[in-house]
């Protein structure tokens, strides 16, 4: 009982009896009036809390009222009857897509193996590039000219996707009598790169090149943008590091590859892990606006053909659910492996 006491107690040598000390007593205190100092701090900073409100409601009618819908994955599909009263149908929409042996579960494949695809070159090509823009950046002496440069490979991030597919399809389109084709299939044409069918059939129309125009197109809209968390790590690193290795004789790539890419190896870890946990988290948006009928065999995304059965002639929105519930189980499954190896890996995880 003493060892116990001795922990948040003081022994009175001349008394001889324990009593409470002064830190202790300031733990007790905060401990007790816990809430009353949480509503102090909310009322002093009031004005900050209520700029998280429209945050929280995004979260709330966007996030989690939508994951009351997910239970139309296990039950009998039916518009008119609410979710919460339809029957129980077990997992029959999943085995359907799995092992139905019909054409909605070929596609089911098909889209899958699309959505890995296109997500998988996204990463090998897309990741690196925001991460060698932020270096060059950081090269650039002249604040003027960074400023310049850095705005410009922003702009397209702040473009609607509408507006940016529509610039992508006008660049590749199919020639016509009265415009011609666009501008690359001309460039690629007149470079012996392509035929001259090809050309005039529009870029968009072949499926072979809709994996390359998705990417390339992704990279010029994002890179810039998705460089600044990049940049901001670099900018962080102190200039002592530099300094000394300057003494040791190292130049700038030795300078990037010793102090720069050691020094944001954590954000790096990071970003990589969040990347994976959106590997199949494709923007069905993008691909919708377009893909085509001729491209299905390359383009065909899970969330594209979970619109197309969820909203079409025959909806069936139970078999939608599905397939949308089992990509996103799936990219959590990729998020804990990811942050499973690097913890071990690197000591850097997200939790």
């Amino acid at each position: 009982m003493k060892d116990r006491a001795a922990d948040f107690l003081e022994f009175d040598r001349e008394a001889q009896v324990y009593r409470i000390s002064p830190e202790q007593a300031v733990r007790d205190d905060v401990e007790k009036h816990y809430w009353r100092h949480v509503g102090v701090t909310i009322l002093k900073d009031w004005r900050l809390y209520i700029m998280l409100v429209p945050m929280l409601l995004v979260f709330l009618f966007w996030r989690y009222f939508p994951m009351y819908e997910l239970l139309g994955c296990f039950k009998v599909s039916d518009d008119v009857v609410p979710v919460s009263q339809q029957l129980f149908s077990g997992f029959s929409y999943f085995r359907r897509l799995l092992a139905g042996g019909d054409q909605l579960s070929t596609d089911f494949w098909r889209a899958l193996r699309n959505t890995f695809i296109l997500s998988f070159y996204g990463l090998c090509f897309g990741f690196p590039i925001p991460i060698i823009l932020a270096l060059f950046f950081n090269e650039i002496r002249s604040n003027a000219a960074r400023s310049v440069y850095q705005v410009l490979t922003y702009l397209p991030k702040f473009m609607s996707t509408v507006v940016m597919t529509s610039l992508v399809t006008m660049l590749v389109k199919q020639g016509s009598l009265t415009t011609g084709m666009g501008i690359i299939n001309q460039a690629l044409s007149n470079l012996g790169l392509i035929s001259g069918e090809v050309a005039n059939a529009g870029l968009l129309n072949n499926p072979s090149f809709f994996r390359s125009i998705y990417q390339i197109s992704g990279i010029w809209e994002g890179a810039g943008y998705d460089s600044i968390v990049f940049f901001a790590a670099i900018i962080a690193i102190s200039p002592t590091s530099y300094e000394a290795a300057q003494i040791d004789g190292a130049d700038k790539w030795a300078q990037m590859r010793y102090v720069v890419l050691p020094s944001i190896l954590s954000t790096i870890v990071i970003m990589l892990i969040t990347r994976i946990g959106s590997l199949l988290n494709i923007g069905y948006e993008k691909v919708l606006l377009l893909y085509n009928t001729n491209t299905y065999v390359t383009a065909d995304v899970v969330s594209t053909l979970a619109n197309r059965v969820g909203m079409g002639n025959n909806p069936q929105p139970g078999v939608a659910a599905a397939a949308e519930m089992m990509n996103n189980v799936i990219g959590m499954l990729l998020v804990i492996g990811a942050n499973t190896i690097a913890r071990k890996a690197s000591n850097t995880s997200l939790y």
